[in-house]
């Protein structure tokens, strides 16, 4: 333990000074320093005594691992390096153990880090406190309610390419052993405007790019969404892409983190059909249009979106027109309806689509704190975790900045109040609370009420107020500032000079929506856009003016304040290093200016006002031990006692420092880093001895190894040198026993060889003496087996003369049938010899057969001729594979459809059945096409379609797929009509040689209603032969094939004659087509 406490002990391998307390010399340009030079070695956390400085280093770094969380677990605040982990750890163990409600205030700019500081307080909490199966679940969904609410909440500005555009107060409960039991989350002012409105260079909120990244194809066409961003006019399309963020996958991300916190899949499909009715709404386009009476009204351009967004929506689309256009206005008894000019239906329009995003947010907050609420109702212990937007400058600062940067300044006060309270007059002087009221007041205020009224307002009440400058007001010294526009006032925050554009404040603090458009929203059969919007219902209608947005605002930032003043709380001071979001980047004069408005130098020497350093005194005996003799190596006696030895011997003056109960305190910084100095020297003194008693060691250790080494080479070495002369002996007695062995070897040989030539010459005269024996007896059987054939031989003709005299009588009378039968066998074993060697080939094909013989063979030849055959094709037919099957049962099909009523036919036999005639996958500009296709496509082609109403043809893409027939154009992709197999009724065509033919649609089906189609190919015969296949395959029915010069068809209300006539062409050989009058349509045919 003591060897990792000097690895990484505060005050050990330290880059500048980790608690800016201990600064010497304490001012701004140091404090700038030191925070640099920490930076710039990837040191981004710095105390100032338990605040927690967090510089953004807009980069990952590996300081979160599993280990490192395990490294601050239960350790004290001081004993390692600054880390935001220390803090949390610090919090959650004065929650657990000390039985504090706590509170971490996470401030700073908007881009210096402040969200993704409370995830990292957030899992560290999460990974240090108990497990199970319940606390496991209870700590996944407090995790993954960020991903949903950051999805919806944050979005990409100027300065932060994830800025929360929301404040989140997150109260984690525990129970008393330390366990999570749920959570409350509360959020403040969702920055709704940015709806329907972004600033250069910002995104919309991250869900809308999410759905459209993300969606799959099927998801999107049940939404009505395309997936290009330039289609919607809500959406900006100058930051629509941000470097390092990938929209689909945070989509799915988003998805999964809604299941893990509780959402049903109808509530998840609710909800996104909530975003793609506010995309929607942003289309929708209004035209002026004047009535009778002078009045000027408006209309919607286009229906097809408001039709779109009903049907998402469940709402009337009459019901929803109307209160696009009139307002209804009731006061007591009596109500007033209005017609609404283009300028007020765009206002209605956004003003819809705000609130329906902005109430959507709060649904969405309700519906997370239903999931993850503590279950059980034991006494709990809360850590509240705030993460709220950051003081925001912009070039173009309005309503949401005011009341933003109205917050910050409450959090500044608290912040002031517990830290440096001889500041907090000056603070509270300059809250922004009087302008709030003044702007209600306004609002309220009988008669015409603009932007412009309250600026004169503000300017006859705040023009003498110091931190308030106008040039409109009566202060002469802003007259002639030209930075300062007309329609602008400047307020001095604690942060800085913030400049804000009057235009908008009373509309949005009003957020006004019309009773038609809530109304029409509550008549919605979509549950949860019903349940939105409450006040619709007629039943319950309120003409009391609902609270402004300001008011609204302030009373829930009060609520906040009074709750956190209630808990323990720690902070977190984010401070960003530059305002390019680029890593290893720090701006000085940024950064003072943050240090400045945060008070953090104030803080500093408030903290040194009294004791600059403080130390428990385990740590502090078991670091400091070895510069006193008496507590070197072990102290036997209590750490305090110790503690006291260890500071009289080194002589401090008793003023530098005072001894608490469990902490000794040190004055000045000074002392502290005598203390290292001295530490320091000490431990290279320790070090040199441990030197020497090792290299004393290692030496006696080599010597001892020396020497037993040199007895064993010895002893190997006579060992080895006794055998070498041993094997010398040996292989001598070897070579004297090889010559003996070869000496006696040769002699036995020779008396071997002298044995065997004796035994051979005897065995050689006892051979020829029996080979004469043999010869002999040979002559001898010779002699008498020819005697003994001579007798058989004589004996055999005897009997067979016998027998043919017996037999003769006999074979007169059977002869001729004998003969008969025998010649006839003879015939035709001949005649299936002669057959094998003339069989024709094997080829279906071939007709040739060999000549018949014999008469009376006739209807065996042709019984043969037939039997050939058969087996010639059955061997063809199984070398086919299964598509070449495929393609002559379609050829096969297209004779008994075609053949010998069709003149095409004949030339079509020939011609291989392609199918696709267009490579759609391949083509990039049919890639459109192609995804809106998930089924096989059985047949794709360019056809002329023949015009209902002209005759005139154009260029068409016929797709045929296992379920329907699509028509799109050649050149878009776009799909014009898509036809269910199930509602094609009937094909007719010509008996000529044209490529004209018509399809029936069932009459009063969807795809009918402009009427049958007529088409011309220049492969009709494939195309009807597959449609009639595929028709048969999918609805079990035979496809009406029709084959007449003069036909019907159902051109929309009327049937028209299609008459195929001989005549001469212009051009050439190819068919024309003419529409007579309303009921004949003629086909020359050349």
């Amino acid at each position: 333990m003591a060897k990792m406490e000097v690895k990484t002990s505060l005050l050990d391998n330290m880059i500048g000074v980790g608690d800016m307390v201990l600064l010497e010399p304490l001012n701004e340009e140091s404090f700038i320093d030191n925070l640099k030079k920490r930076f710039d070695h990837s040191e981004i956390y710095t105390y100032i005594g338990s605040v927690v400085i967090s510089v953004n280093p807009y980069r990952s770094l590996p300081i979160y691992s599993p280990e490192k969380v395990e490294d601050y677990r239960n350790r004290n605040f001081y004993e390692l390096s600054p880390h935001i982990f220390a803090l949390s750890d610090e919090a959650y163990r004065s929650l657990r153990d000390q039985d504090k409600d706590q509170c971490i205030l996470i401030t700073g700019e908007s881009g210096a880090g402040k969200t993704e500081a409370s995830k990292l307080v957030m899992s560290y909490v999460a990974a240090v406190c108990g497990k199970g199966a319940e606390v496991n679940q209870v700590k996944e969904q407090l995790l993954q309610s960020n991903p949903v609410l950051e999805a919806f909440g944050n979005a990409k500005t100027v300065r932060n390419d994830n800025s929360s555009r929301f404040g989140k107060y997150m109260d984690i409960e525990f129970d008393f052993k330390g366990d999570p039991l749920g959570g409350v989350i509360s959020n403040y002012l969702l920055e709704k405007s940015r709806v329907v409105k972004q600033p250069r260079g910002e995104r919309n909120f991250h869900i809308f790019y999410q759905l459209l990244s993300g969606a799959s194809e099927d998801l999107l066409n049940k939404l009505k969404l395309e997936r290009d961003f330039s289609r919607y006019n809500y959406l900006s399309l100058d930051s629509a892409k941000v470097n390092g963020v990938d929209d689909a996958a945070n989509f799915r991300t988003v998805r999964n983190a809604m299941q893990i916190v509780g959402f049903m899949d109808h509530e998840a499909q609710s909800v996104l059909e909530v975003i793609a009715a506010v995309l929607k709404l942003g289309n929708i386009e209004f035209k002026p249009e004047s009535r009778v009476n002078g009045l000027d009204e408006s209309k919607i351009k286009d229906k097809n979106e408001l039709k779109e967004i009903c049907e998402l929506t469940g709402i009337d689309q009459s019901v929803l027109e109307r209160a696009f256009s009139f307002r209804t206005v009731e006061a007591k008894q009596e109500k007033v309806s209005t017609t609404l000019n283009v300028a007020q239906a765009y206002y209605a329009r956004d003003a819809l689509a705000k609130n329906l995003y902005s109430r959507l947010f709060s649904w969405l907050v309700n519906r997370i704190n239903e999931s993850i609420k503590a279950q059980t109702k034991v006494r709990k212990k809360v850590m509240g975790v705030l993460d709220i937007y950051g003081f925001e400058i912009f070039e173009d600062n309005s309503f949401e900045q005011f009341i933003i940067n109205y917050c910050n300044e409450k959090l500044q006060q608290i912040f002031i109040e517990l830290t440096l309270k001889e500041e907090q007059e000056e603070y509270i002087r300059e809250n922004t609370n009087g302008i709030l009221a003044m702007l209600d007041e306004e609002c309220l205020r009988p008669g015409t009420v603009t932007d412009d009224t309250f600026l004169e307002k503000l300017n006859q009440v705040c023009a003498t107020h110091q931190h308030f400058e106008s040039r409109m007001s009566k202060c002469s010294r802003f007259l002639n500032d030209t930075s300062l526009p007309h329609s602008c006032f400047r307020i001095q925050h604690y942060a800085g000079k913030v400049m804000y554009q009057v235009e908008g404040f009373v509309d949005k603090n009003n957020d006004l929506l019309y009773r038609d458009l809530s109304q029409a929203m509550w008549k919605a059969s979509h549950s949860l856009i019903k349940a939105l919007f409450p006040e619709g219902n007629p039943a319950k209608i309120n003409l009391k003016r609902p609270p402004t947005a300001g008011s609204q605002f302030k009373a829930s930032v009060a609520t906040l304040m009074k709750n956190l003043q209630t808990k323990n709380p720690n902070y977190i001071r984010c401070i960003k290093p530059n305002d390019k979001k680029a890593a290893h980047i720090f701006n000085d004069a940024l950064v003072c200016h943050q240090i400045r408005y945060l008070g953090l130098l104030e803080n500093v020497r408030v903290r040194r006002a009294g004791y600059a350093f403080r130390q428990a005194y385990e740590p502090c005996l078991e670091r400091y031990k070895m510069l006193c003799k008496q507590t070197w190596p072990h102290w036997k006696g209590p750490a305090r006692a110790g503690v006291e030895v260890l500071f009289n011997e080194l002589e401090f003056p008793v003023e530098e420092y005072s001894f608490g109960r469990s902490k000794i305190f040190i004055r000045n910084p000074r002392t502290l880093f005598k203390l290292e100095d001295l530490r320091k020297r000490r431990l290279e003194d320790l070090a040199t001895l441990i030197q020497k008693i090792f290299r004393g060691w290692k030496c006696r250790t080599h010597f001892l190894l020396m020497k037993k080494s040199q007895i064993v080479i010895a002893a190997w070495y006579r060992r080895y040198s006794q055998q070498k002369k041993y094997q010398q002996i040996k292989s001598s007695a070897i070579v004297i026993q090889s010559f003996i062995r070869g000496w006696k070897a040769r002699k036995i040989l020779r008396e071997l060889k002298h044995k065997k030539r004796c035994q051979e010459a005897v065995t050689t005269i006892a051979a020829f003496w029996h080979g004469t024996q043999a010869r002999r007896e040979l002559r001898r059987l010779k002699e008498e087996a020819r005697n003994k054939h001579a007798i058989a031989v004589i004996w055999a003709y005897w009997l067979g003369l016998k027998v043919r005299r017996e037999y003769r009588k006999f074979f007169r009378a059977n002869a001729g049938k004998k003969i008969y039968e025998f010649t006839l066998q003879r015939i035709v074993q001949k005649y299936f010899l002669e057959m094998k060697n003339k069989m024709p080939s094997l080829s279906p094909i071939d007709k040739n057969w060999p000549a018949r013989p014999y008469l009376f063979l006739d209807s065996t030849h042709k019984e043969l001729k037939r039997i050939f055959h058969l087996w010639r094709c059955k061997k063809y037919r199984d070398q086919f594979t299964d598509q070449q099957k495929l393609i002559y049962e379609e050829k096969l099909e297209a004779s008994e459809l075609f053949k010998d009523k069709k003149a095409l036919y004949p030339s079509s036999v020939g011609q291989p059945f392609q199918g696709a005639y267009l490579e759609i996958s391949k083509d990039p500009k049919y890639k459109k096409l192609k995804d809106a296709i998930e089924e096989k496509i059985i047949i794709a082609e360019v056809v002329n379609k023949v015009n209902r109403a002209n005759g005139k043809c154009a260029s068409r893409i016929f797709l045929l797929t296992n379920n329907n027939l699509l028509l799109a154009d050649q050149k878009s992709g776009h799909i014009k009509s898509e036809v269910p197999l199930g509602d094609v009724t009937k094909v007719s065509m010509s008996s000529q040689n044209d490529g004209f033919f018509a399809v029936h649609l069932k009459e009063g089906s969807g795809a009918a209603s402009k009427g049958d189609f007529l088409f011309s190919s220049d492969h009709l015969i494939e195309m009807a032969t597959k449609l009639y296949r595929t028709t048969l395959s999918q609805t079990k029915q035979k496809l009406n094939i029709e084959i007449s010069d003069e036909f019907l068809v159902q051109f929309r209300q009327d049937k028209v004659c299609v008459k195929f006539i001989q005549g001469n062409q212009k051009n050439g050989s190819v068919p024309t087509c003419k529409r007579k009058n309303n009921r004949l349509l003629e086909v020359a045919v050349p």
